[in-house]
C-alpha cells in the first residue's frame, strides 16, 4: 500500500474504473474520472486558485461519486467536490462560491484535526463517468483487482475539522478571490441560504457538508454583506455557462441515477441537447444500445464538433460489443480535443480489443501521448501490457505490468514484474533504465516477501515461494 494520503488519491484517481452499477445517494461511490466534467471543473476552479496566489499545477481537483452535497479539501491541496454538489447547483456561481470557499481552507492552511474522513468507503471503487472507460475492464478482474487494491486507503483519509474562525476566513477568503475574477458572490449565500435547514434535522440525516461545515445565521448574515460589498455582485453566469452546466447535470443524472428517474425527470417530450443526452445514456444503462445510438447521433446532427458525443458513442458501440464500430467515434473524438488523455486512452482500448496488429501499433502510441499526462494512469498501464503482449513484446509488457503495479501501491508486484522486465531487455536503454528505477524504490522487506509468499500460496496451489534475495538482485 501507499505511505502517501496525497499519493494515494493521486493514483487512484488517476486509474480507470469499474463497471459504474445504479448509483445509491445514500453511499459514497469513490472517485470519479470524466473529461467534459473535469475540464469544466477546472475553468471554474483555476481562476480562483490564481486569485489566492495559488499553483494550479500542484492543487488536485477530485471529483466523487456520491448524490449527496458535499465538497472539502484534505491532503494539504486536495479538493473534493461531489456530484450531488454539481447536480444541486441552480447555476455555476454556486458551484464556483463552494469551490472558493474550499480554496480559502487551502490558502488559509487550516490544520486537519480529524482523524478519519465522514465517509470511510469513499474509494469502495473507481468509477468512469463518461470517458469511454467504464466496461473497459470487463473482462480484466487482475487490473480491476489491483486499482480497487488502493481503496483500504481511502478508509484514512483526514477530513479537515472547521472552526467556527476558519469558517468565517474561508468565507472572506472565497468572497475576495470572486471578486478579484470580476464574479459574485451570490452563488454562494444562494447554496447556504437554500441548504441551512439541513443544520435543523437530526444528525444523522444531515449531509456531510453541514457536518465539517457548520452553518449558523450570523455566517450566512456576515457573508451575505461581503458579498453584496463587491462591485461584482451582479455579474450573472453567461448563457453558456448556464448551458454547459446543464448538460453535466443531466450526464451525471443519467450515469448514476436509476434509469427510470432520469427517463422521469428528462421525458422523452423534452427535446433540448441536456434531455437528450441524459436520456442517451438511460438508454445504453438499459442496454438498448439501438436507442441509445439513435440518441447519440441525433446529439451528433446537432452538433457534429462535439468529441464528448463521439466519445459517448464510441463507449456505448464498445461496451455493448460493437469493437470494430466503437473505433471511428473513439477516434474521431481524440481528433476534436487532443489534449485530453482519457479519450485517447478509450480509443487505445478499442483498438486493442480487435487484436489486430497494426491496431495494437496505434494503440500504442496514443497510449504513450496520453500517460506523458497522466503517468500514473494504472489503467492506461494495463491497457500498454496488453498492446505489448500482442506485440510479441514481453518485456515492455512486463515493464509495463510493473508501472501499472506501481501506480496503485503495489509495490511488491511492481518489484517483481520490474525485476522480469529487467532481465530480459537491454542494458542501457530507455526501458532498462525505468525497470531499474522501480527497483531501487521498491525494495521489499523479508517480512512483505513473507506475506507476498502467504497469499500466493493460497492463491495458487502450485505456487514456489520466492527468496527476498531472488527479489533484490541488482
Amino acid at each position: 500500500m501507499l505511505t502517501s494520503v496525497r499519493h494515494s488519491l493521486t493514483r487512484l484517481a488517476a486509474a480507470a474504473g469499474l463497471a459504474l452499477a445504479s448509483l445509491s445517494s445514500a453511499h459514497a461511490q469513490g472517485l470519479i474520472r470524466d473529461t467534459e466534467t473535469e475540464l469544466a471543473m477546472r475553468q471554474y476552479s483555476d481562476p480562483l486558485l490564481e486569485a489566492a496566489g495559488l499553483d494550479v499545477n500542484a492543487v488536485d481537483f477530485y471529483l466523487v461519486g456520491d448524490m449527496d452535497f458535499n465538497a472539502f479539501v484534505t491532503g494539504g491541496q486536495n479538493i473534493f467536490l461531489n456530484t450531488g454538489t454539481i447536480i444541486r447547483a441552480e447555476n455555476p456561481n454556486e458551484i464556483k462560491g463552494v469551490i472558493a470557499h474550499e480554496i480559502g481552507h487551502i490558502e488559509g492552511a487550516h490544520i486537519i484535526r480529524r482523524g478519519e474522513a465522514s465517509r470511510a468507503g469513499l474509494a469502495t471503487m473507481a468509477a468512469s463517468l463518461g470517458v469511454g472507460l467504464i466496461a473497459a475492464l470487463a473482462g480484466a478482474p487482475d487490473a480491476g483487482a489491483a486499482i480497487m487494491a488502493s481503496a483500504p486507503q481511502f478508509g484514512q483519509l483526514n477530513m479537515l475539522t472547521y472552526t467556527r474562525a476558519q469558517e468565517a476566513s474561508a468565507d472572506q477568503a472565497a468572497v475576495r478571490f470572486l471578486t478579484e475574477t470580476h464574479q459574485s458572490g451570490r452563488g454562494l449565500v444562494a447554496t447556504f441560504e437554500r441548504l441551512a435547514y439541513q443544520e435543523r434535522i437530526s444528525f444523522q440525516r444531515r449531509w456531510e457538508y453541514f457536518r465539517s461545515h457548520p452553518l449558523s445565521a450570523d455566517r450566512v448574515a456576515a457573508l451575505r454583506r461581503n458579498v453584496e460589498a463587491s462591485p461584482y455582485a451582479d455579474v450573472p453566469d453567461t448563457e453558456a455557462e448556464i448551458a454547459e452546466l446543464q448538460r453535466l447535470q443531466a450526464k451525471i443524472i443519467g450515469f448514476m441515477a436509476p434509469p427510470a428517474q432520469t427517463f422521469s425527470r428528462y421525458p422523452e417530450t423534452d427535446t433540448s441537447i441536456p434531455a437528450r443526452y441524459a436520456r442517451a445514456v438511460a438508454y445504453y444503462k438499459q442496454g438498448l444500445t439501438e436507442s441509445a445510438e439513435t440518441a447519440v447521433n441525433e446529439l451528433l446532427e446537432i452538433e457534429p464538433e462535439n468529441p464528448f458525443f463521439f466519445e459517448l458513442k464510441g463507449q456505448m458501440l464498445y461496451e455493448s460489443g460493437f469493437i470494430e464500430r466503437s473505433i471511428e467515434p473513439y477516434r474521431r473524438s481524440v481528433e476534436l480535443l487532443p489534449d485530453a488523455p482519457l479519450l485517447r486512452i478509450g480509443y487505445a482500448s478499442a483498438l486493442i480489443a480487435t487484436n489486430d496488429e497494426a491496431n495494437a501499433r496505434e494503440a500504442l502510441s496514443q497510449l504513450r501521448v496520453a500517460l506523458v499526462s497522466e503517468p500514473q494512469n494504472a489503467y492506461a498501464w494495463f491497457q500498454r501490457s496488453l498492446a505489448h503482449q500482442q506485440l510479441g513484446e514481453t518485456a515492455e509488457a512486463e515493464l509495463a505490468t510493473a508501472e501499472r503495479a506501481y501506480a496503485v501501491g503495489d509495490e511488491m508486484q511492481a518489484h517483481i514484474f520490474a525485476t522480469r522486465a529487467q532481465e530480459e531487455l537491454e542494458r542501457g536503454t530507455e526501458a532498462w533504465v525505468r525497470a531499474t528505477e522501480i527497483l531501487a524504490v521498491t525494495r521489499p522487506d523479508t517480512r512483505e516477501m513473507r506475506e507476498w509468499n502467504r497469499r500466493e500460496r493460497e492463491r495458487r496451489p502450485n505456487f514456489q515461494p520466492q527468496s527476498r534475495q531472488m527479489l533484490l538482485q541488482p
